[in-house]
């Protein structure tokens, strides 16, 4: 642990200072870490592939217009690199301490463990964003290519900003699971579970079976990163019939801009929230 000297004293650093200096390692430590470069690569590869497959193919789909263009390219992955790197970055930043008995040297110091969380949060968040900002890079340069300087439209920015969001929230999800549980892989396989799976399964039959606005799962509020970049924004409510002749209807529920950041921002809030008093209670033992 750090200490500050203050003349002949060594004085141990408060709470902020605490959580700087976790935050620094931290940092360093997913710099130097293999996942940072695998994640960083599968960011790079899905923009080279997504590069080769426009360059070649030319869709109609994605060179309509810019905003088709961003729509297209940016609303179908984007969320996919957020949660990968909420996975990669935050899947054991806690639960790896226990599992590893690293946490027996690290709060054996005079620290506190907010100030451990707080710190291994910001790490994984700017390590998130590093990753998200190399794919935004590629995703510019694609459109600056086809459709010149003036060809980013402003809904790109919106989404931009909202996926930033959605990797804060989703890293607070990552988190609580990684306090809750003591082994990594179990933290990681539930989070990939629920985020890639669980959470679209779950949306999908409250919608179509129960007719609910599924406003209570994450993954729904996130479809606003896709939603704000429609040349019209979706309605709340649509319905379609099955087939020809069938009384069945399928209830699809979008949500409103507003809506979806409420729900990202609650999500943040409550699970940041209860992932470190999770931390502060447990025991290594």
């Amino acid at each position: 642990m750090e200490k500050l000297n203050l003349g002949k004293r060594n004085v141990v650093p408060n709470s902020f200072n605490q959580m700087l200096i976790v935050t620094k390692y931290s940092f360093l430590d997913y710099l130097r870490s293999r996942r940072f470069f695998v994640l960083l690569m599968i960011a790079v590869i899905i923009g080279l592939v997504l590069t080769g497959v426009v360059g070649y193919f030319k869709p109609t789909a994605f060179l309509s217009s810019a905003l088709s263009f961003y729509s297209s390219w940016w609303g179908m992955s984007a969320t996919f690199i957020v949660i990968l790197s909420a996975v990669f970055f935050g899947g054991d930043a806690i639960s790896g301490e226990f599992q590893n008995k690293t946490g027996y040297f690290l709060v054996g110091n005079p620290i506190r463990r907010s100030a451990i969380y707080t710190g291994k949060y910001i790490a994984a968040f700017i390590g998130a964003l590093i990753i998200l900002a190399v794919f935004t890079a590629i995703t510019i340069c694609n459109g600056l290519y086809y459709f010149g300087s003036g060809g980013a439209p402003y809904q790109f920015a919106e989404s931009f900003l909202l996926s930033i969001l959605y990797i804060a929230s989703a890293l607070g999800l990552t988190f609580f699971f990684s306090s809750l549980f003591k082994s990594s892989t179990m933290s990681i396989l539930t989070t990939v579970i629920l985020l890639l799976f669980a959470f679209s399964l779950v949306q999908t039959l409250v919608a179509t079976l129960a007719n609910i606005q599924p406003w209570f799962i994450l993954t729904y509020g996130a479809q606003v990163i896709s939603n704000v970049l429609s040349a019209t924004y979706p309605p709340a409510v649509t319905t379609s019939s099955a087939g020809p002749g069938s009384h069945f209807t399928l209830t699809t529920y979008n949500v409103g801009l507003y809506e979806g950041i409420a729900i990202m921002l609650v999500y943040f809030a409550v699970t940041s929230i209860a992932g470190l008093l999770v931390f502060e209670r447990k025991e290594f033992n």
